[in-house]
């Protein structure tokens, strides 16, 4: 049964910083990859950025791009989202999500993504 969990979000101030993390488990494939989308009220749901497990490559939003970093923990089965100089139109519940590839189509495709966490919400606020 795969399951993926967020946790990292809150509410910080504009110029702050957070970490996402997202924890998996049940994936039986030997590669696949992880993205993160937000979903910020009375909006669609967006992709942010997404990893693959074998190789690393990444791919990235222009919104996040030069403040998002997306990483990987194979060991620990956790892929992170550290999010820097935070602006208040980053506020959404964020999501990770599973899938075969992460490419530039993929990263932004959220109906290519099979199984879905909870989310976490991120509020960036004076």
């Amino acid at each position: 049964q795969v399951q993926l969990v967020e946790s990292g979000g809150g509410l910080v101030q504009p110029g702050g910083s957070l970490r996402l993390s997202c924890a998996y488990s049940g994936f039986t494939l030997d590669y696949y990859a992880i993205g993160w989308f937000r979903q910020a009220p009375g909006k669609e749901r967006e992709g942010v950025s997404c990893i693959s497990s074998n190789d690393g490559t990444t791919y990235y939003a222009d919104s996040g791009k030069g403040r998002f970093t997306i990483s990987r923990d194979n060991a620990k089965n956790t892929v992170y989202l550290q999010m820097n100089s935070l602006k208040p139109e980053d506020t959404a519940v964020y999501y990770c999500a599973d899938n075969r590839l992460c490419t530039v189509q993929a990263m932004s495709t959220a109906s290519e993504y099979e199984y879905w966490g909870q989310g976490t919400q991120v509020t960036v606020s004076s």
